[in-house]
């Protein structure tokens, strides 16, 4: 594979996986969303929705937190009712954060506003290039440098 692929790929994973791009997409994804919705408790909801309920410490290796921060992010989405914490039931001692219902639409509302979002930006794409592309990022994702091991 020619040097230049690599490095035009890890350019655009540097724009993509910057801070500032990522708070600007979480800020239209949010919005209207309610004042505990923000691009900083997105990856909360977020998070919780791809594990469903988990602790603190375990949601923030998942979201690239401190157990701390997603422990005031959650404080927040909990005080608007998005979110609850729960009894481990494995762990008496232990408290998992979880989505409520609440929480649960606020993450389907975003996630098709990302959609909504994506679908926009391939809009003037060929049908079949746009579909190429989601199978080989898919691809990528999943057995390239990202994929869990």
């Amino acid at each position: 594979m020619p040097d230049d692929v690599g490095h035009e790929i890890a350019d655009a994973l540097g724009a993509l996986l910057r801070r500032g791009a990522r708070a600007r997409l979480y800020a239209r994804l949010t919005g209207n969303l309610g004042e505990a919705v923000d691009e900083t408790t997105y990856p909360v909801l977020s998070g919780l929705a791809r594990t469903g309920p988990c602790s603190a410490a375990d949601l923030a290796g998942e979201i690239g937190l401190d157990r701390s921060g997603v422990t005031r992010r959650a404080t927040r989405l909990e005080e608007a009712g998005l979110l609850c914490r729960e009894p481990d039931p494995d762990d008496r001692r232990a408290i998992l954060l979880a989505l409520t219902e609440t929480g649960q639409q606020a993450v389907q509302i975003t996630r098709q506003r990302l959609v909504t979002i994506i679908e926009a930006s391939l809009a003037s794409w060929p049908p079949e290039e746009a579909q190429s592309f989601a199978h080989q990022l898919h691809r990528f994702v999943t057995t390239g440098p990202f994929a869990k091991s």
